[in-house]
Order: C-alpha cells, then structure tokens, then sequence
C-alpha cells in the first residue's frame, strides 16, 4: 500500500472522528446552568477573550462593507449602535442596563465614551469577575449576575435598555421582551442587536435548512432564535411601547465577522499554543459552527436583527398594580 494510500485513509479517519466528536460535545441548551457553565468555561480559560477581545460578539464592516481589523470593528459596532438607536442624544449620566454584558466591552464603551452609567448583568459569574477587573477606576460601570427572564430591578429603573446578542440563549422569547420594557423608565429607549432566524411563518426552512439551524441551537446552547418579525411583535404586544418598534437588518454589515473569527486563528498562531492541546482542540471544534454561522447569514437563513423601542410615557398596569401593592 502506498504512502499516499495511508496518507489519504489517515485523513479520512481524522475528519471521521473530527465529525463524531464534534456531534457527541454539543452544548445544547438545557437550562440558563447550561449556558453559564458554557460562558464561565470560555471566560475561565481565557481563549475567547484572546481570539475576540472585551466584545464577545460581531464587528460592524461598514455599509457596504469594508475591510477592517477584526477588533477594531467590534468595538465600531457599539458606537453604530450607539447612533442608530439616537443614544448619542443623552446626557452623561443616562442609566443604562446591559443586559447580557460579557465580560463588559461595550460597558465600559458606554460609560466611558458617553458618560452613562452603566450596570452590566450576566448569567455567568466568571463573566461578571472578569469584566470588573478589566474595568478601570472612574468608569462608571459595575457588573452583577442576574437573569433576563427575570430581572432583579424593580419597573421603571432605567433610562436605556442594551442589549447584545442575549436573545438566541433566552427560552420564553415573550418574557425577555417582557423584562426589557418592564424596567424601562416611562420614556425609555430599548436598543436590542440579535441573532435572528428567517420569518419560517412566511417561508417555512427547507430540508437543508432545518438540520443547519438544530447545530447552530444545539453547538451553543442556544434553545432557539426569534425572527426579526416575531421578536417585534412579542415587544408590540407588552403593552408597553410608544409607537412602533423600529427594525434594521443588518446582515451585510457584521457578515464578515464569521471568517474573520477563523482567520484569527490562523494570522495570530501563538494562541494556540498558549493555551496547549486542550485549547487547540476546543478553538478548531468551533470552525464548523462558525462556518454554518456563515452560511446561514449569509443565504438569508439567519439575519441580524435591530431592534428600537420607547418605553411609553403614560402610567402602565403594570406599575399601577404594583403601586396598588404597595398601599395594601
């Protein structure tokens, strides 16, 4: 049998077994312990932060996109935010929660840059450790663990409401918006970027579609993305918004942000290294996903969603009811 013939048989086995164990370590969503443990693991060792940087999500390239450093575009993209959810208006001193903060990047933008003063909440205690110790006296932004499904804050306790790709890990999409609204201040602004699946009430997914999108749930313990659509309706139907809820798309602009994921890899070689064999094995497992990530974003499977909300001015039921608590 020839080299070559070993060579290929090799390889063979090295991408069967690649793919077996790849299925085997889903992380599929199982309850919010799930996704803590996953965030405190990847924050523990470190290699996320080395790879992505304090901003554990996608990178804004420009309308049309453009090349740009990979870190250097994810902290763009909490000033594009910033300006398309009219932010850059308020005065220093705005509250504002960060639900689903990370390790705290776009907190510390948000206070420092802007004067707000920010409270970041995760379900990951690690997270929260970390993101205090990257912050940096006199910036006014401290960190707690806490729920989105259900916050600790009382109604009407923020004047802003962030939030950055949190949706895909929340159960009961209608109680998140229900959450986000609640402890908005009448008046409020509620400024939401996200992972989206296509609308499959107007275009059911299709027989390559639905076995793509289970591994985009199941790989990050993700129980299910909302569309663009759907999660607008669930905030409409609070009961709590002034007007409409104000929508954008921006798929084109982050979509360079899954290879760029990869390449890091490949342009910053020493990572793999630092953190040894282990590290090496879980930073190639996530290629797959990050591939699919590409693809689904980019033949419409999957869309990044844009969400914008006032918090209305009237007195709500809800704040009347816990009013009438109060005097019992």
């Amino acid at each position: 049998m020839s080299n070559l013939l070993y060579f290929v048989i090799g390889v063979i086995l090295f991408l069967a077994i690649g793919i077996v164990f790849y299925f085997l370590t889903a992380r599929k969503y199982q309850s919010s312990a799930t996704v803590a443990n996953s965030y405190d693991e990847w924050t523990t060792d470190g290699i996320l932060e080395f790879y992505w940087g304090e901003h554990i999500h996608l990178g804004h390239y420009g309308s049309p996109p453009r090349r740009k450093d990979f870190l250097a575009a994810k902290s763009d993209f909490v000033h594009e935010m910033v300006k398309w959810g009219g932010l850059d208006k308020l005065s220093p001193g705005t509250t504002v929660l960060d639900v689903g903060c990370g390790i705290g990047g776009s907190s510390r933008i948000l206070a420092r840059d802007y004067g707000f003063a920010v409270t970041g909440i995760t379900i990951s205690p690690q997270q929260v450790k970390r993101a205090q110790e990257l912050t940096p006296p006199g910036i006014s932004a401290q960190f707690a663990v806490d729920d989105a499904m259900a916050l600790s804050f009382p109604d009407a306790s923020f004047d802003v409401v962030w939030s950055i790709e949190a949706g895909p890990h929340m159960p009961d999409k209608a109680v998140f918006a229900r959450e986000l609204m609640r402890v908005l201040k009448p008046g409020g602004v509620l400024v939401v970027a996200d992972w989206n699946q296509r609308d499959d009430r107007q275009l059911p997914l299709n027989f390559w579609e639905k076995p793509v999108m289970k591994q985009l749930l199941d790989q990050w313990s993700h129980p299910a993305f909302a569309s663009i659509e759907g999660f607008s309706e669930l905030l409409a139907e609070t009961k709590l918004v002034e007007g409409e809820v104000i929508t954008a798309d921006w798929t084109k602009e982050t979509l360079p942000s899954w290879l760029d994921s990869i390449w890091q890899g490949i342009v910053r070689p020493q990572g793999l290294v630092r953190f040894g064999v282990s590290g090496f094995i879980k930073s190639v497992r996530e290629v797959p996903t990050l591939l699919l990530m590409r693809l689904a974003f980019g033949t419409g499977l999957c869309r990044f969603g844009m969400f914008r909300a006032v918090r209305m001015n009237s007195r709500t039921k809800l704040i009347d009811k816990n009013l009438a608590h109060q005097t019992i």
